[in-house]
């Protein structure tokens, strides 16, 4: 087994940081904020993750886990050296290098033998070839490394599952040694047989962003279909299913609601299409879902302007739901952003919960009425809104949720409540692209 340094104590690198260390190498995750240390170092995780905390604190117990601020002792005691800081979108939709060419520059800096330097942060077709100049640069050449690109294919919710379990390893490199060396990194899944998809450089940097552009043009082509299917009254939940038992298509990822948001498909949507126009191609499909997706969340409210007769002024929905997705307290690029938004400035009131993603929203709306469970939110409200797919909520007691509220209406925004139930229990209700029942 390896000793490893991840530098970057993100999302990304601390579930991966975590997950090498169960595979039964010697992992130090890094970080320059000193406050994030000491979080980890008490073992307080300061992101929510399902299953993280548990992974971090027995690798921690086994030794095979540790946390520092000292990234140069690190590199130097390192075999291989994982560079997983976050790289947000610029103001022209590329991706930020800022943090990336920092820890490059530190790492030649601190270059003292061999060692494999992997990139695990999202960054642009080519980044590989930067990383490494910066490197021959920074070490004046004395010692030799390898650039490997090994991008991460985590889903938030579900990423310590997706990094132990993955459906396959993608090791970028020009190097058999480097390709040798990752393969011994990640060995328990070399002997489970996980498809291990060996290439170069530029190539794994691209499968990272032709996977999460065509999920991301997947998931604005059913809801568009979703708006389709509103109008005509199909039952867009009955074409997904038929159209996913088709093999070439698959299921996955046919499921309507407000649009996507998270770290990383409006991200790394963007910056394909930007990385493609400065070759002077068109990603004419990837661009179409990224203007797709930026209005789907009208959809919604138009929705819920509809139920309220075109007036929110003085009332009370209860937006319920705040985070992109459930299992998550990640509320960036939220749709439920954009609909707190649209219900303020027409005037209404918002009582909000979800079960993880308040302090985060918070940052975003201090003054809107943040409750502590979604009995509290509906309590008095006219209107509800179901904005992410907690299991939570699948699970209301409509009956009472009616006897709480003061009006009747609900918009479903992921489709995850019982029309025949709603009906039964005097709701007003919509949803994306279901037909009323009778």
């Amino acid at each position: 087994m390896k000793r490893i340094s991840v530098i970057g104590t993100g999302y990304v690198g601390l579930v991966t940081g975590a997950g090498l260390s169960d595979f039964g190498n010697n992992v130090i995750c890094t970080d320059i904020d000193e406050d994030k240390i000491n979080q980890l170092l008490a073992s307080d995780i300061p992101i929510y993750e399902p299953g993280l905390k548990e992974l971090v604190d027995r690798n921690v117990s086994a030794g095979r886990l540790s946390f520092s601020t000292d990234i140069s002792a690190s590199v130097k005691n390192s075999e291989v050296v994982i560079i997983a800081v976050w790289t947000p979108m610029g103001d022209n939709g590329e991706a930020d290098l800022t943090a990336v060419k920092s820890v490059a520059k530190m790492i030649g800096e601190n270059l003292n033998g061999y060692k494999v330097i992997c990139t695990k942060s999202t960054v642009p077709i080519g980044t590989g070839k930067k990383i490494k100049q910066i490197i021959e640069k920074t070490s004046g050449g004395s010692n030799e490394f390898d650039v490997v690109s090994n991008p991460e294919f985590l889903r938030e919710g579900s990423a310590v599952k997706d990094f132990l379990l993955p459906n396959r390893i993608v090791i970028g490199s020009e190097s058999e040694k480097a390709q040798k060396v990752m393969k011994q990194v990640y060995r328990p899944l070399f002997i489970n047989e996980t498809p291990i998809v060996s290439t170069n450089v530029v190539t794994a940097e691209t499968i990272k962003y032709a996977s999460n552009a065509f999920l991301a043009v997947k998931i604005s082509y059913i809801n568009e279909l979703a708006n389709l299917c509103d109008t005509t009254g199909a039952d867009v939940h009955i074409v997904a299913r038929g159209m996913g038992l088709d093999g070439r298509i698959s299921p996955k990822f046919l499921h309507p609601g407000p649009g996507f948001g998270g770290s990383c498909f409006p991200k790394d949507t963007h910056a394909l299409v930007q990385m493609a126009a400065e070759k002077e191609v068109e990603m004419q499909v990837v661009s179409a879902a990224i203007s797709s997706n930026s209005i789907q969340w009208q959809k919604i409210t138009k929705k819920l302007d509809i139920l309220f007769a075109d007036s929110l002024e003085g009332r009370t929905v209860a937006v319920l739901g705040l985070t992109f997705k459930a299992n998550t307290d990640d509320v960036r690029q939220s749709p439920a952003t954009p609909i707190i938004n649209h219900i303020l400035e027409n005037n209404g009131h918002v009582k909000a919960y979800d079960p993880e993603g308040i302090d985060n929203m918070k940052m975003l709306f201090p003054d809107i009425d943040y409750c502590d469970t979604h009995e509290e939110a509906v309590n008095g409200a006219d209107g509800v809104i179901v904005m992410t797919e907690w299991h939570e909520f699948r699970g209301m007691d409509l009956k009472k949720v009616a006897e709480l509220m003061n009006g009747n209406i609900i918009v479903d925004a992921r489709n995850i409540l019982d029309p025949k139930e709603l009906k039964r229990n005097g709701f007003i209700f919509d949803n994306v692209g279901r037909p009323n029942v009778k």
